[in-house]
């Protein structure tokens, strides 16, 4: 079982992500798992997609985020004439000196939001996938660290393809999470009109962290317990993907072309443990890995153009998979 010491660590260390969200929220209204998505995204050091129409503040909670935790923060507004020297620097060559220089692309920042990142062609894309695997950058011939943390957090039109190109698949899981942004309600549609139509002042996040308290919180994730048992659901769930037959789940078989990686039980075991973490303890339930599983497999498992053709998703999927596989 966890160490009660490691416990009291937690909540300890946890205590500053209660400013961060108090400044989110003081900008952004609802929207709690796209807050919850970011929070987790940044404690398990993995990367975020956001999917969503526009206006439903993808952007602004992107930005209120890496301000609050004081870390450099850069936007990159994807485009189908952008070049990976766009993103990840290039070499200057200097008259005056006869010496070429590099300079530094916006990748290099603690925060880097990815707005359309579809919008961008497959060697744009490809100029991303050591970034966001290694952290690190081969620019000019030499490696270049890229700052901790490092957070790559995209977003993306769901109903908008024309001038689109789809991610590819090598890209799509090095996404510890995708989070579907949905519309607010009624009453938190009120709110954002009191909060933001006008043209005065607008709500503004302030910075209450720095991203060292973000890797001291870090260090301490892996003391988060996870039991046997939990270890062994999320490797039932993930096979289930992959094997539905042996699952009791036959009738998915036809459906599902691709099943999740072993990137994916990582990815769910982290999640999990942040999101114990957030709440300040230090052992994962299977509630926590039920409730951060749909935004770690749903862009994992790929279906095929059968049911595409019958219009099951891979939401579908993954829904059906968490109702059958026993909990523990």
């Amino acid at each position: 079982m966890t160490d009660p010491r490691a416990a009291a660590q937690i909540g300890a260390k946890a205590a500053f992500l209660r400013d961060v969200v108090r400044e989110m929220e003081s900008v952004i209204v609802g929207q709690k798992p796209l807050l919850d998505g970011l929070l987790i995204g940044l404690l398990a050091d993995g990367h975020v997609l956001l999917e969503g129409v526009p206006g439903l503040a993808k952007s602004l909670a992107v930005q209120s985020l890496a301000t609050a935790l004081g870390g450099t923060f850069h936007r990159i507004q994807f485009t189908p004439d952008l070049l990976p020297s766009d993103l990840l620097g290039t070499q200057i060559f200097s008259a005056r000196t006869g010496e070429w220089s590099v300079r530094e692309g916006p990748i290099f920042a603690h925060f880097v939001l990815a707005d359309e990142i579809n919008r961008a062609p497959a060697k744009v894309q490809s100029a991303l996938l050591e970034a966001m695997q290694e952290r690190q950058v081969t620019l000019a011939g030499e490696t270049r660290p890229l700052p901790a943390p490092f957070l790559v957090l995209a977003t993306q039109n769901p109903i908008e393809q024309e001038g689109t190109y789809p991610l590819p698949e090598a890209q799509v899981d090095r996404f510890m999470l995708k989070v579907v942004v949905s519309y607010p309600s009624k009453e938190e549609e009120r709110r954002i009109i009191e909060r933001m139509a006008r043209t005065g002042h607008r709500p503004v996040a302030r910075p209450v962290a720095t991203p060292q308290h973000v890797l001291a919180a870090r260090a301490l994730l892996d003391d988060v317990y996870v039991d046997e048992k939990l270890q062994g659901y999320v490797v039932d769930l993930v096979f289930a993907t992959r094997l539905p037959e042996e699952a009791g789940l036959a009738r998915l078989k036809p459906l599902i072309l691709y099943g999740a990686s072993p990137r994916a039980s990582i990815a769910l075991t982290q999640a999990a443990r942040a999101r114990a973490f957030l709440e300040g303890r230090g052992y994962v339930t299977p509630h926590d890995v039920k409730a951060v599983g749909m935004d770690v497999l749903r862009h994992r498992v790929i279906t095929t153009y059968e049911a595409e053709a019958e219009g099951i998703t891979s939401e579908r999927v993954v829904q059906e998979v968490f109702d059958h596989v026993p909990v523990p």
